[in-house]
Parts: structure tokens; C-alpha cells; sequence
């Protein structure tokens, strides 16, 4: 089946005005100016006059199994349905599994993604969790990355936090060398995510790695940035040498603490931070805990894909930064950085991951590989 987009405002995601977007077999076919109907074969338009036509979102940071756990069996998380990717315009997940690899395991992580594979959407996924020695499905994280077809990377590794092993340098240094070498040999992205918690100084373990090894500062990807005013301060400098992951779920649960992801985007942007290294994922199905100063769990909330785009809009509209920017964040910028084959862009021979939104980021149609998804009214 083809599907033709007629009339839409293209972004790739940099603007390239109004164009005729054709697409099957699960890819893009053409992008011109014009393109008519085919003679002979079925097809069916979508009338995009007055819309814009983006790459579908890619969520880099999915607790797919659920998440949380921090106050015992009833705090929980469930795990990712595949209708929360499609409400958020998310085409693309990485899963991880985050506090709890004690009790939830690797291996499940790998089913749940060939399951949203099976689904109809793309999926890939990080080995290992929180705690160091991290798990791993072979019993050695450098052969899950270079096995295992949907295995990109290691994480999320916990530095800076109360709930993570408190790494030592060579514990993190030889994680992060052995995720690199996997990478090179699988031919995927190595790369480390690092959750970073609310320690102060919070980025010194990754600096002592660049400090005292040949690993560079692009070997990490450090998440939830924005989470408090000193790591964030922090991440302005980092940002112009290494990735910033903003958490976008975390923003309004705690509001006097949190930095607002459009406008933590905004001030890294004015920081000097290069647009490229800067990303908004979502911790969906990741718990969002409030400690109070002795540890103790005060309260729990549950992140979700769609706040990608509740950010990426109100980048846009209230912190007026150009679309082809705040698109970025959660379309090519995840795409180059872990190396996702055919993902991010729209261009001829990539995946058919589309996304039509209406002039206020409302989510009008979604494809994904090429379908066209039933989204709620």
C-alpha cells in the first residue's frame, strides 16, 4: 500500500517548505514539490494543506518493563503500552531498566522490545541498570552489545545518586571502554547511559573518565539534566563538550526544583550549547520520586512519552525557538547520537516514521514503518 502526503510543510526536521511526501514498503519513496497519484496501483491520500510533516519522535529513554520500585512492591510501574508511543507521537523507543536490576531483568527488557517490534514500531534497548557490577543477559555487557541485534548501548549506569552503587572510577572506566570496543565490533553506538542524580558535582565521575582515560566526553549520555538548578547550571559547560539528556515527564511534578524542559532547551541554546547535543526524552514508565533530606520516599509519579511533545510545542510557542531546533531534540539529534539506522529524518530511502501535526503541535495522523496508527480521538 502507498501513502501519499499531500501539500504538508515539511520539516526533515530542517524546514524544506511545502512538499508531496510519498511513502511504502515502510520507507520514503519521494519528496518533491509534486507528486501525483500513481496510475494502477492502491494508495491513499492524507490532505496536509496547512499541516506540518515531521519525523516521528524517538523516545531514547523507556523504562518498557516499568520502572520505580523506590517504595517497596506497590510502587511499581507498569509497563509500557504500546498506545502511550503512538499518544506522544513516539514512532521509536530505546527501552532500559533503570533502579530496580535486581528484581527485573535484562532478558525481559529484550522481549518487551521485540514485542513493540512486532507492534508495528521501532524499538531498541540498553543492557544493565543502576547498580555496578550492572546486569547483563550473556554475563558480560560488551557481548549483549555486540550479539544482540537490538542492543545499542549500557544503562542507565547511576552516578551521583543515593540509589545507585556508588561506582568507582575503574569500575565506571571499564564499563564505558567495554561498551566502546561492543559498539565497534557490533557496529552499533557503545555509548553509556548515565543517570545522574542530585549529588552536587554531579558530573565528576564523567570528567575524571575524560581526565584520566582516551575516552571522550561523547562516549556518555548523562539523562535528567534538568532535575535540579545545580546539575543543570553544570550541564550548560558540559553540554558544549558531551550530550545533555532534559527529562521531560519530571516538569510539573516539582516545580520549584525541576527546570522546565522548552525552557531548559532555550537556555543551554543561549548557554552555547550546540543544538546537536542537546535531548528531550521522556523516562516513560520510570517512576519520578520525591525524597525528602533523610532519603526518604515522600512521593511517586509515573513519566510518559506524550510529554515530548507537550515540550517540543511549548518550545516552540512560548520560548520562540525555530521548530527545525526544537525538533531536533527528539528526531536527528537521538538518530546520529546512537546510531539508528534510517530513523530521525525525513529523506528518501529512510524509515517511514511520520508525524502530522496541526500549527499547535496537535498530533492530526502518525506512521510508523510505513502504517498509518490508530490514534485516540
Amino acid at each position: 500500500m502507498l501513502t501519499l502526503f499531500k501539500h504538508a510543510m515539511v520539516y526533515s526536521p530542517d524546514p524544506e517548505g511545502k512538499r508531496d511526501v510519498l511513502t511504502g514498503g515502510g520507507t520514503i519513496l519521494g519528496i518533491r514539490d509534486r507528486i501525483d497519484p500513481p496510475d494502477g496501483l492502491d494508495y491513499t491520500i492524507v490532505d496536509c494543506e496547512g499541516l506540518l510533516l515531521v519525523p516521528g519522535l524517538i523516545d531514547s529513554h523507556v523504562h518498557v518493563t516499568g520502572g520505580g520500585g523506590e517504595g517497596g512492591p506497590a510502587s511499581r510501574m507498569p509497563e509500557l503500552q504500546l498506545q502511550m508511543m503512538l499518544d506522544g507521537g513516539v514512532t521509536t523507543v530505546i527501552g532500559c531498566l533503570g533502579t530496580d536490576g535486581i528484581t527485573r531483568t535484562v532478558e525481559s527488557v529484550l522481549m518487551k522490545v521485540k514485542s513493540l517490534r512486532a507492534q508495528g514500531v521501532s524499538a531498541w534497548m540498553y543492557t544493565g541498570a543502576y547498580q555496578v557490577p550492572t546486569p547483563t543477559i550473556t554475563g558480560d555487557l560488551a557481548k549483549d552489545i555486540a550479539l544482540f541485534e537490538e542492543i545499542i548501548g549500557v544503562g542507565e549506569v547511576a552516578i551521583s545518586d543515593h540509589r545507585s552503587s556508588i561506582p568507582s572510577f575503574h569500575e565506571l572506566a571499564r564499563i564505558t571502554a567495554h561498551a566502546r570496543l561492543a559498539g565497534m565490533i557490533g557496529g552499533k553506538a557503545g555509548i553509556v547511559n548515565i543517570h545522574m542524580g542530585d549529588a552536587k558535582d554531579p558530573f565528576r565521575p564523567l570528567h575524571e573518565i575524560v581526565e584520566k582515560t582516551i575516552m571522550g566526553y561523547r562516549q556518555f549520555i548523562p539523562t535528567h539534566c534538568n532535575r535540579n538548578p545545580w546539575i543543570f547550571e553544570e550541564a550548560k559547560e558540559y553540554g558544549k563538550m558531551g550530550y545533555v539528556d532534559i527529562t521531560t515527564s519530571s516538569y510539573p511534578y516539582d516545580p520549584e526544583v525541576e527546570v522546565k524542559p522548552s525552557r531548559a532547551l532555550k537556555q543551554l541554546l543561549e548557554a552555547g550549547v550546540p543544538a546537536e547535543h542537546i535531548t528531550f526524552t521522556s523516562d516513560g514508565c520510570g517512576s519520578l520520586p520525591n525524597f525528602d533530606s533523610e532519603g526518604s520516599l515522600i512521593s511517586i509519579d509515573m513519566g510518559l512519552p506524550s510529554s515530548i511533545i507537550r515540550e517540543i510545542k511549548e518550545s516552540v510557542l512560548d520560548e520562540k525557538i525555530k521548530p527545525e531546533i526544537a525538533l531536533k531534540v527528539a528526531t536527528s539529534n537521538p538518530a546520529n547520537i546512537l546510531k539508528l539506522k534510517g530513523k530521525g529524518f525525513i529523506r528518501e530511502g529512510y524509515d517511514a516514521d511520520i508525524l502530522v501535526l496541526d500549527p499547535e503541535f496537535r498530533i492530526r495522523y502518525l506512521m510508523a514503518l510505513g502504517l498509518l496508527m490508530n490514534l485516540h480521538p
